[in-house]
């Protein structure tokens, strides 16, 4: 137990100096704030739940004492609690029956816990909205004067130089809510599979190492995809919600979309290449992440995985 406090107390001291780094404002700040569950994580998975939980609280009772309540909030809510639960979940198992051999475990889903990484990242923006508005048009008249400020503008500009500004804030004040769910869903997830990494080189890692291509979504998330985008037709803020529902889970899918191109591609010449090139094209310019959320659809339906072992068959030996 002793042990498990410690490990508690040094993941929380991490965790707190990468949070508070985003008041310095500067980019690589960002970077290490976005890293800020990571020593929660590894404490999760390397020791326990228990040391992940300790960790975030003690970093947000540290955070609190040194810049305020609204950090202590945030920090809690925000970051200690969600990556405690994702870290409690990745170590669930339960034992199956082995007939006179080593007792084995089936351990959860990485498939639920991707889904949950966009639950948890669509709640919390979700909780965010109501600070900016009551209501549709409050909120993104909030975006609207916060990007204005942040632009600076000034009364020099030309009439055709504001107009286009302007038509911009108005894109980019419709679009940050759901891009910003998908970007901390990836983010969540990444931080899951870093801190994994890191546990599995230092051998403390419990669960064996999953095939990650072969990740399966569990059968309500077209469900709850599909009434995500039915909401989106609301009025008001609960549109707004179901659109970042949607667009959390639109991220997942997308990763799903990912692991089949991996499946999909082994075997082809320059594979290592070609998937250099759809990860590359993917960030620069985003759209592709919308055909890979469809590729990840069409998979629930169609299980192109399998359809593709079926056609190839077994493995050949080689004598």
């Amino acid at each position: 137990m002793m042990q498990i406090v410690m490990v508690g107390l040094g993941a929380s001291a991490a965790a707190a100096l990468l949070f508070a780094s985003v008041a310095s404002g500067s980019l690589l700040a960002v970077l290490l704030f976005n890293l800020a569950p990571l020593p929660l994580l590894i404490a999760a998975l390397g020791w326990s739940h228990r040391a992940s939980l300790i960790a975030g609280v003690g970093a947000a009772a540290a955070l609190g004492l040194a810049l305020g309540f609204h950090y202590f909030a945030a920090f809690l809510f925000g970051v200690a609690l969600p990556a405690w639960w994702l870290g409690y979940l990745s170590l669930l198992a339960r034992p199956i029956a082995a007939n006179g051999g080593a007792p084995s475990f089936e351990w959860y889903p990485v498939g639920r816990l991707v889904l949950w990484a966009a639950i948890i990242a669509a709640i919390l923006i979700a909780f965010a909205l109501p600070n900016f508005g009551d209501d549709k048009e409050n909120f993104q008249a909030a975006l609207r004067s916060a990007f204005e400020r942040a632009l600076k503008q000034t009364p020099a500009e030309t009439p055709a130089l504001r107009a286009d500004t302007e038509r911009m804030i108005g894109l980019v004040a419709s679009a940050i809510l759901p891009v910003a769910a998908m970007i901390a869903t990836l983010i969540s997830t990444l931080n899951l599979w870093l801190a994994a990494r890191i546990v599995r080189v230092s051998n403390r890692l419990r669960r064996p190492w999953p095939d990650l291509s072969a990740i399966t979504l569990p059968a309500v998330a077209p469900a709850l995809f599909a009434a995500a985008i039915a909401g989106t037709f609301l009025p008001d803020l609960a549109g707004t919600m179901a659109g970042v529902a949607a667009a959390s889970l639109l991220m997942v899918f997308a990763l799903l979309g990912f692991a089949v191109m991996h499946v999909i591609t082994r075997g082809m010449d320059h594979r290592t290449l070609a998937l250099a090139g759809v990860y590359g094209v993917s960030i620069v310019f985003l759209w592709p992440v919308l055909a890979m959320a469809l590729l990840g659809l069409i998979e629930t339906a169609f299980h192109i995985r399998a359809r593709v072992a079926a056609k190839r068959g077994p493995p050949s030996v080689r004598v």
